[in-house]
């Protein structure tokens, strides 16, 4: 039985335990913190496809795991008897002008071939509900593809399934002949420290959590605002990017400057109660795409991070390809993300 210690129980970290569980390695995951600590424990959770069109290997990965994800969140449900929040919701976006119309109808027919007709994308009158921010010319895309999830649920649901079948979470354990790297934006600043180059660095992310109940409705994405309604009565709204920050994890004005914006897309929001403001650290690789692959020069050491912003809807794929290599010496990694392409 393959021995495999993980060290980072990020979205990521805890992906990878719950699937190597699954092809019966025996996996130690180690997170001083716990959990979904870091950015793994935000509140947003937005799952969205790019843009069928032009179509790229990044995309095709997507693609491919977001369609893995109904049967892997419904299967870590089920050993861990807790809910992630996952759904298939869709998307809704307003069309500004009669550029974004045409844009957005030229790329119906790319949808159609790309996604394999499994989601549709196209443009659509204004919904009959209250759940619709305004639009100038009074169309919209919507997409069903797009799907929610709750990333603080999400990971305890991971982390329950993976005790639940074996596998050991802790705080500190010795590291194994076998390590993969989970750890985050500060594990990119250490990689780029252990090479001497720049493999990435962490974009700070505020967001807001509102107690409103608007399960069962689309995600919207307008004015540059991801809101999402989790199926748990709540409604997140993000985030903000930051490239230069001093405190990892405070919050200040620029949540005001969210929630006002989202007000006006969703004026039902105006009397929701502020829950929760949240802020952490997102990982994004020099490529932005998903870093994997071997520990350049650390033999037995392997690299998962990078997950920027789709960290949660890239998870399945990317933990099913690394552990491809560790497990089974298969390299199926595409070569944008893949760690020789930084040395």
């Amino acid at each position: 039985m393959a021995e495999v210690t993980i060290c980072g129980a990020g979205i990521f970290g805890l992906s990878l335990a719950w699937l190597g569980l699954k092809r019966g390695a025996r996996v130690t995951v180690i997170d001083p913190y716990g959990p979904g600590a870091g950015a793994s424990g935000g509140i947003v959770g937005a799952l969205q496809p790019h843009t069928p069109d032009p179509w790229n290997e990044k995309k095709q990965f997507q693609f491919e795991s977001l369609r893995m994800a109904p049967d892997f969140w419904r299967e870590v449900e089920a050993s861990s008897g807790k809910g992630s929040g996952y759904d298939i919701a869709g998307r809704l976006q307003p069309l500004k002008d009669d550029r974004d119309i045409d844009l957005a109808r030229s790329r119906a027919e790319a949808a159609e071939r790309n996604w394999q007709g499994t989601a549709t994308w196209e443009v659509i009158d204004q919904p009959d509900t209250v759940w619709c921010p305004p639009s100038p010319t009074g169309l919209y895309l919507h997409d069903t593809l797009s799907a929610i999830l709750n990333p603080r649920r999400a990971t305890q649901s991971l982390a329950a399934a993976i005790t639940a079948a074996g596998g050991t979470l802790t705080t500190d354990a010795p590291l194994g002949d076998t390590v993969i790297w989970a750890t985050g934006w500060q594990g990119l600043l250490d990689l780029s420290d252990n090479l001497g180059l720049n493999a990435g660095n962490g974009v700070k992310g505020q967001a807001i959590l509102l107690d409103h109940n608007a399960a069962g409705q689309p995600q919207i994405y307008a004015d540059g605002l991801h809101i999402i309604p989790h199926l748990d009565g709540t409604v997140a709204i993000g985030s903000t990017s930051e490239r230069d920050f001093e405190d990892p994890t405070s919050t200040d004005n620029q949540l005001d400057d969210l929630l006002a914006r989202a007000i006006a897309a969703v004026p039902a929001l105006a009397d929701a109660p502020v829950l929760t403001r949240w802020a952490g650290v997102r990982p994004r690789a020099k490529s932005r795409a998903p870093l994997l692959g071997p520990w350049p020069g650390r033999p037995g050491h392997f690299i998962a991070n990078g997950g920027f912003k789709i960290g949660f809807g890239m998870a399945p794929k990317c933990a099913d390809v690394l552990l491809d290599l560790v497990l089974d010496d298969h390299d199926a990694i595409p070569e944008s993300f893949h760690t020789n392409a930084l040395t």
